[in-house]
């Protein structure tokens, strides 16, 4: 089976999103993605790298990659050859997930321009969502908590992530203290203590701010 995967013009983190969609839904075969930009080569070549997938790289026209990955150890049947890199350990494996809790503290990821703070944040909640396993919970404090009210871009990511089960809880200080109360759109209002023991009794927590 052959799959060709047009993410030219997808920035991070979709094209390793739609090629990893790929992969899980064949048992054997090549997905062949094809980008226009180093970093997406880079990153989706790091994907079959850490799947223990081989690959080859061809080059297009202008800055166009052509990734192909082989899954299901029929590489001597299409002629690709093993690439002579050692895949790195995964360090998460899937139980590792287990219980996992993501505590967001801030409206933005990370320190620095506030615009691109935001756009990271939208891709990280939509990598969140794109990505399985699901987080089991996720609790949103401070600033963080204008993600989950009216106005917000990421309410769709969001809605989505709790209609496949996901927890999400907003604290009721921080909502009293923005004001923002009564435009929560998604997810519960907890308070500190509430927060504190999801956090606590989760086998893995992220926290972002």
């Amino acid at each position: 089976m052959r799959i060709e995967v047009d993410a030219r013009g997808q920035v991070c983190p979709k094209p390793v999103i739609m090629t990893k969609k790929e992969l899980d839904n064949i048992e054997s075969g090549v997905v062949t993605t094809i980008v226009d930009n180093e970093v997406a080569k880079d990153n989706v070549s790091k994907l079959a790298i850490s799947y223990g997938y081989s690959f080859i790289i061809d080059k297009g026209k202008d800055n166009e990659y052509y990734i192909h990955i082989t899954k299901g150890g029929i590489e001597e049947a299409v002629g690709f050859a093993k690439p002579k890199v050692e895949a790195e350990p995964m360090v998460c494996m899937p139980d590792t997930y287990k219980d996992l809790t993501i505590a967001i503290g801030s409206d933005k990821m990370g320190n620095g321009e506030d615009k691109l703070g935001k756009i990271l944040m939208k891709s990280f909640i939509y990598t969140v969502r794109e990505t399985t396993p699901l987080p089991s919970t996720m609790v949103f404090y401070n600033s963080g908590v204008y993600l989950t009210c009216e106005g917000s871009e990421l309410l769709e990511d969001l809605k989505a992530l709790e209609d496949e089960g996901v927890e999400i809880v907003s604290c009721g200080t921080c909502l009293d203290y923005y004001n923002l109360k009564d435009k929560l759109q998604v997810g519960e209002i907890g308070n500190m203590y509430s927060i504190y023991e999801k956090m606590r009794n989760a086998n893995n927590t992220i926290t972002l701010g």
